[in-house]
């Protein structure tokens, strides 16, 4: 089975917190988003935007109401819950490596971590393969500088990576959408299984 492409255009855009608030209460006015997230080079401004408005799509109605208006902390969140719902190749990295190795109490990604992983998954994905090297270390800076801003791991230095707090309201957004989602913020299997039947 050919598996579909890695969307690897995040590295336009990190978490951008700011940027993303701007995108999602100045609907219909590109104009003046562009120039406000470019710096006045509107081109910038409409790549960013662009990439920003992606996220967005990908997130719930009740999930977009509530970015509005919670906190900074619930914002980068559901931010990076939109991040984790329009590249999979984040998602896979925060599952398969971020989660499994914090459920193991082993808090810190090594430069080994990410090679392995990139490794496995170049061999599933050729357009991994056929990156340059530029292109390869701009989609794991970026990805670790996402990470950063989220607060996921400490810093993009030490890469250690952190627990995760989600309020009820949080979780039942998450839950209410994709439970597979709770486990970008490292809830184990039981805690996700427990919440999920509160629901129903």
């Amino acid at each position: 089975m050919k598996l579909s492409k890695y969307k690897l255009s995040y590295t336009a855009s990190s978490l951008r917190v700011n940027d993303t608030l701007l995108v999602l209460n100045n609907q219909g006015n590109e104009d003046y988003i562009d120039q406000a997230i470019g710096n006045g080079k509107s081109s910038t401004g409409k790549r960013i935007r662009k990439e920003i408005q992606d996220r967005l799509n990908n997130l719930t109605q009740e999930q977009l109401e509530f970015l509005k208006s919670g906190s900074l902390d619930d914002a980068k969140k559901i931010i990076f819950l939109s991040i984790c719902k329009t590249y999979e190749f984040i998602y896979e990295f925060v599952i398969e490596v971020l989660r499994s190795k914090i459920l193991n109490f082993d808090y810190t990604i090594t430069e080994g971590d990410y090679i392995s992983f990139y490794n496995y998954k170049a061999a599933l994905h050729p357009e991994l393969e056929n990156l340059s090297e530029s292109s390869q270390y701009k989609i794991k800076q970026v990805l670790f500088k996402i990470l950063e801003e989220a607060n996921i791991i400490d810093s993009v230095r030490t890469k250690s990576v952190q627990h995760q707090y989600l309020t009820e309201e949080m979780i039942t957004l998450i839950l209410k959408d994709n439970p597979s989602y709770a486990k970008i913020f490292f809830m184990t299997d039981k805690d996700i299984q427990i919440n999920y039947e509160k629901l129903n």
